[in-house]
């Protein structure tokens, strides 16, 4: 029986733009490795699956991506080995299955997980002399699927492309984090799609979030659709907060999205005799927090930003700084799981993947 991976049909660059970049000053996904991986579904079969040099694409101005937004991705991480230089993903499987479940909320087809997974390690693998070296770099695994079919009537795709793009990244923020509580404007609701990585919940957040960059902030935490009165998560990140020593965060479910940095940060965080909560958290309990000490830190997590701590939060008009902490969980966790990520320290859940066997 034939190996998936040796189904993938390769065509390698002629030549690598390798030695036109400056790994030294990486811009978040300004920069593209040399190869991408395309897999088109037509006729209700997927099609051959192929890596080919990173390139551009012609779509008629009737595909229906433009015109109903079915359109999904991932966000995902590959690391070198700090001893070894070895390639390793981080949790893919998660990745891949939250793909498929974002697919099945805006009626795309599913995408084959053993080719799905294939298709990382190969082409990680083709590319792996482009994973920066050092602690707190990777390559950026984008994972993108897209509805293709020339036709706008209001019906579902008949025609797909999936693609994987990779990009080596850097710290995706810089400088001090301020967060505002927003209280107007909505991300999702009840029966939604803010659990799924569909395009359109991040273009919705778009304006929400310039209003907040212009009064000083860099992220806003959204809260519930009907009374805002409760927290959920940030623009790209879950959000965790300390009350006293425990550690809280939101649960997920049709409004937020299920973190895969999130999900390691909440086992490391027990495992480590940190006590963990996850249940729904009110504004109120949040700014008082602030206001009384209780509230010691806020941090979030996710692909880009692995764990953020937060310097302080907005909440009508106000603003309520936070205490640095010399023994911060955000710092103690975040150590911890990058730790695993570069091969540092031990791996007792399975999370790395090699790319090679």
């Amino acid at each position: 029986m034939k190996n998936v991976a040796d189904l993938i049909e390769v065509t390698q660059v002629a030549q690598s733009r390798i030695s036109e970049v400056d790994f030294n000053h990486l811009i978040f996904g300004a920069v593209y490795t040399d190869h991408m991986f395309v897999m088109d579904y037509k006729d209700g079969v997927w099609q051959t699956p192929k890596i080919i040099p990173y390139q551009a694409f012609s779509y008629e101005p009737s595909a229906k991506v433009f015109h109903y937004g079915q359109a999904i991705f991932e966000g995902m991480k590959a690391y070198k080995f700090i001893e070894t230089g070895d390639v390793y993903l981080f949790r893919p499987e998660k990745n891949i299955r939250r793909m498929n479940l974002s697919a099945e909320r805006l009626a795309m087809p599913q995408i084959p997980e053993d080719i799905f997974l294939s298709a990382l390690k190969k082409l990680v693998d083709l590319d792996s002399s482009w994973v920066p070296e050092g602690f707190g770099k990777a390559l950026y695994i984008r994972p993108v699927f897209i509805a293709t079919e020339n036709q706008i009537s209001a019906a579902p795709s008949t025609d797909y492309r999936f693609m994987i793009i990779l990009s080596p990244a850097d710290k995706y923020y810089s400088g001090d984090v301020k967060v505002k509580i927003e209280t107007r404007y909505s991300r999702a609701c009840n029966g939604g799609i803010g659990y799924a990585k569909a395009a359109g919940n991040y273009a919705a957040q778009f304006m929400p979030t310039n209003k907040a960059l212009e009064e000083g902030y860099q992220q806003i935490i959204w809260t519930d659709s009907c009374n805002h009165k409760y927290l959920e998560e940030a623009g790209t990140m879950n959000m965790f907060f300390r009350l006293g020593d425990n550690l809280v965060t939101a649960p997920t479910g049709d409004r937020i999205l299920n973190g895969v940095t999130r999900d390691s940060i909440i086992t490391l965080a027990k495992d480590h005799g940190i006590n963990v909560e996850v249940r729904p958290i009110e504004v109120k309990e949040v700014v008082e927090g602030a206001k009384s000490g209780h509230l010691k830190e806020i941090f979030g997590t996710g692909t880009a930003a692995t764990v953020l701590p937060i310097v302080g939060l907005g909440y009508e008009g106000e603003y309520y700084a936070l205490p640095r902490l010399d023994n911060a969980y955000a710092n103690v966790l975040k150590e911890m799981l990058m730790n695993i990520q570069y091969g540092i320290a031990p791996d007792p859940y399975g999370w790395m993947v090699p790319v090679k066997k």
